[in-house]
């Protein structure tokens, strides 16, 4: 497909330290190494910090970057959050329709939600091939987190538009097989429908002894069995019960709790604990992509969470860097849910329900006194990862998915 340019629309890329923005440079570079035209558009914000301004326009890395500047109220609040979605949504719109050409690649991801019902039919009629990439399932990730705000007839609309968009693009790419069950519900037919999991830079994130670790006795964290989670602790995420099980192990001056990252959830949690007198909790910022090598290897344990009633509508994207950092993890979800069943299938974690404090008391208590289980599972961990999770078989997936008969056929047709 010589000559014509691939576009993948999100509002955070490079240099951005966000999951999507990871996944998207990563592909990016992939792709442009073997000499397709890249550009990106995003908008002009990071997501950690809305007043930022990032250049109009760059290049790197041999692909390039276009940013659509627009309003910067931030996640602090929905009406503004809607807002930003909003513009970005515009001008993202408008540089579609003036550089888009028959022929071109259009990918479109989820963040705004509803991107891909506004941006698809525009592509379409640009003459442009349209490819959906999932990250979450909207509005129905809505209904369940704002609940009345977000149900039956308020969305009935927003999910004829997403449903017609959906079955109209040439393909339709997710990111588990839950995520393709939901989407064939929807009348999107199976073999337009592409599975392609997340990934983490499993090259440079690799598991490193604590005692190895500069970033454990930078933080203070040596000779304790450290419990950590990393990225954004969101409203998707069950917080309460690993609150709950940090003050019932306050006495255990041997296991250590450290949040990375950030997120509502995040705040929640570092307000109850500093209520509570909790020693044994401590918060780090977001980690620079080069230093998260180091920051994934901080804890002896992860846990991760995603509320049940999202299985099948999300799946947390750092389980891959828990996986190639070589640690086990503690999932507090549905324990018969997609993220279980890696975690079971690897024999590299564990799954309890959300509030079953007492059950993730005894998995942390047992896995704190018995090191040579918690090094089996985390070998395990990394083995699963090389197994079939590795960057390169994503990055080949999308190579063969973006050249491949089936999208040629269709700028043909």
């Amino acid at each position: 497909m010589s000559g014509s340019r691939v576009f993948f629309f999100n509002r955070y890329v490079y240099p951005d330290h966000s999951a999507t923005s990871q996944l998207l440079t990563d592909l990016a570079r992939h792709l442009a190494a073997y000499g397709e035209k890249v550009l990106l558009v995003g908008s002009r914000q990071r997501y950690d910090d809305p007043d930022a301004s990032l250049a109009a326009q760059e290049t790197a890395d041999g692909f390039e970057i276009r940013r659509i500047g627009g309003s910067r109220f931030g996640r602090g609040s929905l009406v503004g959050r809607a807002l930003d979605y909003l513009t970005y949504i515009v001008g993202a719109a408008r540089l579609l329709w003036h550089e888009v050409q028959p022929g071109d690649r259009v990918v479109l991801m989820t963040d705004p939600p509803m991107l891909g019902a506004v941006l698809g039919p525009l592509a379409s009629r640009r003459g442009a091939i349209c490819i959906h990439w999932l990250q979450d399932v909207f509005p129905e990730v809505a209904e369940v987190l704002l609940g009345r705000l977000w149900s039956g007839w308020r969305t009935a609309p927003l999910r004829w538009v997403r449903d017609l968009a959906l079955r109209t693009a040439a393909r339709v790419v997710v990111i588990s097989p839950g995520m393709a069950d939901r989407i064939v519900a929807m009348g999107v037919a199976c073999e337009r429908i592409d599975v392609i999991e997340n990934w983490t830079d499993d090259e440079t994130i690799r598991a490193i002894p604590p005692d190895a670790n500069p970033l454990r006795e930078a933080w203070g964290l040596q000779k304790v069995f450290v419990v950590g989670y990393s990225g954004n602790l969101g409203r998707a995420h069950d917080w309460r019960t690993m609150l709950e099980v940090a003050d019932a192990l306050r006495h255990r001056s041997d296991i250590a709790f450290v949040l990375i990252g950030g997120g509502r959830g995040q705040q929640a949690f570092a307000a109850a604990a500093t209520e509570r007198s909790l020693g044994n909790v401590s918060l780090r910022p977001y980690q620079t992509r080069e230093a998260l090598a180091l920051s994934l290897c901080v804890p002896d344990l992860h846990w991760l969470s995603l509320l049940p009633a999202l299985e099948g509508l999300i799946l947390p994207s750092k389980l891959y860097g828990i996986l190639a950092a070589g640690r086990p993890a503690l999932f507090i979800g549905d324990p018969e849910g997609e993220v279980a069943t890696h975690l079971r299938t690897a024999e590299a974690g564990i799954a309890i329900a959300p509030n079953d404090v007492a059950a993730a008391v005894a998995v942390l208590e047992r896995l704190a006194d018995e090191p040579g289980l918690l090094a089996g599972m985390g070998a395990a961990a990394r083995r699963a990862l090389e197994d079939s999770h590795t960057r390169e078989h994503s990055l080949r997936s999308w190579s063969r998915l973006l050249g491949g008969s089936v999208l040629c056929r269709r700028r043909s047709s």
